[in-house]
């Protein structure tokens, strides 16, 4: 059995899996279904406890706690996004909530899984989400920046004790026999090493900082926008919380479509954002330059106003 953060919002996960495809095929697919338990992320936007960081001191752990607690015995990780939950909304994470969720799977002895596909490769700030925590999970997950986007590779890290439990002599019979037809594709490998040593060469990471800076000071303004209820940052992630009534934190209707047509009307003026639901999404190319930050922001802050304020055109 895994332990996960609940998305929230949208995304694939198992559940989904199981009640939209398994179950209607074949009373034989079943067999490939096992138990999952869940437990609510961090939303302090729209925090279902009520509270309110840092004085809720973290309550939102307790339910995980609870659950690593009594089922550790069974449980074969704890999965996790580190930092940034993606799918769900780009729902971030409080300083110390990574850390804290390592200290209890250490506590419990359960592995930390951390699935670094879309926070990877410098996304936050820093090469791994991880790292900002001071974090070493036991298995991470990478994938997406990994090859700078050009070829599709992913990969799995773990720790040497996990590795070590599946090394031995063929007698032994220890080895991990799951593999892929398609695992180790040398032109992927050839890419994701090209892009690393670009990494290196251009100092990537150390001249994001700036961009990291200037991108937050650009956003400040849109804080005062009447239907943007929060924006929530971590590194070169923004995602931009649109709401029909910022004080009581009402969200628009989804048959509205709010975030879809945000992104329409920034797509007619040469903006691409992901929209989910009544989140939008912004992730710039790393190698984003300054100028074009500021033509990005300009144009997410036209297509909230547009859409938000001005008439709708049909």
């Amino acid at each position: 059995m895994f332990c996960a953060d609940r998305q929230r919002v949208a995304g694939i996960k198992l559940q989904d899996v199981r009640n939209r495809v398994l179950r209607p095929l074949d009373i034989r697919a079943r067999s490939l279904l096992f138990p999952t338990a869940e437990a609510d992320p961090p939303y302090c936007y729209r925090c279902p406890l009520n509270l309110a960081y840092p004085s809720c001191q973290m309550a939102c752990l307790d339910p995980i706690e609870r659950i690593l607690k009594e089922r550790h015995r069974e449980l074969a990780g704890f999965i996790i996004e580190p930092l940034v939950q993606a799918a769900a909304g780009m729902l971030t994470s409080p300083p110390g909530y990574l850390k804290r969720v390592r200290e209890l799977c250490t506590k419990y002895d359960v592995l930390l899984i951390a699935d670094e596909v879309a926070t990877g490769f410098g996304r936050t700030g820093k090469m791994f989400a991880c790292q900002h925590e001071g974090v070493t999970p036991d298995l991470m997950t990478i994938s997406k920046g990994l090859t700078g986007g050009y070829m599709p590779l992913a990969a799995t890290l773990t720790t040497d004790d996990i590795y070590e439990a599946f090394l031995g002599t063929y007698a032994d019979f220890k080895t991990f026999f799951h593999g892929h037809s398609y695992t180790g594709n040398p032109l992927g490998c050839a890419v994701a090493l090209a892009n690393i040593e670009v990494f290196q060469k251009e100092k990537t990471l150390a001249r994001l900082q700036l961009k990291i800076k200037t991108m937050a000071r650009l956003l400040q303004p849109l804080k005062q926008l009447p239907h943007v209820g929060e924006i929530r940052q971590q590194g070169f992630i923004v995602a931009i919380e649109l709401v029909e009534n910022k004080n009581t934190k009402k969200p628009y209707p989804l048959k509205e479509r709010v975030g879809h047509r945000v992104a329409m009307e920034a797509r007619r003026k040469g903006l691409l954002l992901r929209p989910i639901g009544n989140v939008m999404v912004l992730m710039p190319p790393l190698s984003t330059s300054l100028s074009e930050l500021r033509r990005m922001v300009e144009i997410l802050r036209e297509a909230i106003t547009t859409v938000t304020l001005l008439p709708a055109s049909d």
